[in-house]
């Protein structure tokens, strides 16, 4: 029994680590800035949007075995594919894991190392990674055992440093309108929900390997690791919303759009402990990005090995994700950031409707009930982009919960219950 607790602890710190990548770090700073006093409404809306989702997405994730294909499967056999490989592509070498390295390279190698080439640094981080990454049963106990208690000691030092020593005070007037939906748009741009999902496999190949092998221990330990990760993710994201909102009066009368995400928590960190943070940044930089990346660039390998029926090898995956990731870093992570939000917008819906039905789908029995409630989450959705980019789509801003960032709900519990009225085909009936 105490090797369990053991492995769970290793399992939940590297979960942890997984999770808390570039992301992470940038977006809590940046919100307690814009919330000003209200920060603490913000860091609701972002801990929701971020850690709740995750944790379900881990709970639905383990109940099939960390297989992404089977949490999406009952909203149809196209669509589960569609999506599945969306959320793989956005977490692979589209958004996610470029976004590591570039943010490693903005705020802890250029302000140290002054003229350092990003193409040279980017080689030299995803070299790394394929080192770390090429044999994947040893990809969680590295991170879990090494990597992460050094993450979290650095990073519980500064924000300590900032509650010890403070910036500024927190009676700031707020930047922006809507704080609460604020705070769930930056949680889903650290896509952890959907990363859930893909790290959910890295994590229950670990588990099986250390030889856990019933469904019920590989629930249970998926579970309770996922609890151990969002509980360290829930105090670090509140140390690091208020360090933003301790130095909100720095940014009076500045456009929230023109606050540079990496710039800011780099300026937090000098001020609070001078030349040596960025040191200090650099080390919380480096290992949270590296871990994060070692966990996406594994978990992407294994769905499209499996994808492949094994017919293209792990190793060659891993090895040309990091090389495109590599080349897609060099365009730094606001220009990742603003490309990824319209993506992110389109897909978390359907995937997070998809894992709340994965939670009770022995209670549903009709396939169309998923299909009715995915498929309007999806064309809700994309209406809503489109509105964003300035087409006018009148209805969508009147659809209830538009300013929280949730239209979507009130149509997909229709579409959902319209779907549970139409028939299921006798063949595709579930036993």
């Amino acid at each position: 029994m105490k090797k369990q607790y053991l492995d769970t602890l290793v399992i939940g710190f590297a979960l942890f680590a997984m999770f808390f990548g570039a992301g992470n770090l940038i977006f809590p700073p940046y919100l307690g800035v814009v919330s000003g006093e209200y920060w603490l409404l913000g860091f609701c809306g972002f801990v929701l949007a971020d850690v709740g989702l995750a944790l379900l997405a881990i709970l639905a994730a383990a109940k099939c075995d960390g297989d992404i294909s089977r949490v999406l499967s009952r909203s149809g056999k196209t669509l589960s594919k569609v999506l599945a490989t969306a959320i793989m592509i956005c977490l692979g070498p589209l958004l996610a894991i470029p976004r590591t390295g570039a943010t490693t390279f903005e705020m802890g190698i250029a302000p140290i190392f002054n003229g350092f080439s990003p193409v040279l640094f980017s080689v030299i981080f995803f070299g790394l990674t394929i080192i770390l990454t090429i044999k994947p049963s040893k990809v969680v106990d590295i991170i879990g055992e090494y990597l992460t208690p050094a993450l979290l000691v650095a990073l519980v030092f500064l924000i300590v440093m900032g509650i010890v020593s403070p910036l500024g005070d927190l009676n700031q007037p707020q930047m922006i309108e809507g704080i609460f939906a604020e705070g769930i748009a930056q949680g889903y741009q650290t896509m952890d929900p959907l990363g859930a999902i893909a790290l959910s496999a890295v994590v229950i190949i670990s588990i099986t390997q250390k030889g856990y092998t019933k469904e019920s221990q590989k629930v249970k330990i998926t579970l309770q690791a996922g609890i151990i990760a969002g509980v360290a993710l829930f105090i670090v994201y509140g140390g690091l919303t208020y360090l933003g909102s301790t130095v909100a009066h720095q940014f009076k009368g500045i456009n929230p759009s023109d606050i540079n995400q990496t710039a800011l928590i780099v300026g937090i960190t000098e001020q609070l402990l001078g030349y040596p943070g960025k040191i200090v940044l650099a080390i919380i930089v480096g290992l949270a990005c590296l871990t994060t990346s070692i966990g996406l660039v594994s978990a992407t390998g294994q769905y499209f090995t499996k994808m492949s029926n094994g017919k293209v090898k792990y190793e060659t995956i891993v090895i040309g994700v990091c090389i495109f990731s590599a080349v897609v870093a060099n365009f730094g992570v606001s220009a990742i950031i603003k490309f990824a939000s319209p993506i992110l917008t389109v897909i978390y819906p359907a995937t997070i409707v998809l894992v709340l039905m994965t939670l009770f789908n022995n209670k549903i029995k009709n396939d169309n009930t998923f299909k009715g409630a995915t498929y309007v989450a999806l064309i809700i959705s994309v209406l809503t982009v489109i509105d964003n980019m300035g087409v006018n789509v009148a209805f969508i801003e009147y659809l209830p919960f538009y300013k929280l960032g949730f239209n979507w709900i009130i149509p997909t519990i229709i579409g959902g219950i319209i779907g549970s009225l139409i028939k299921q085909k006798e063949k595709e009936e579930i036993n």
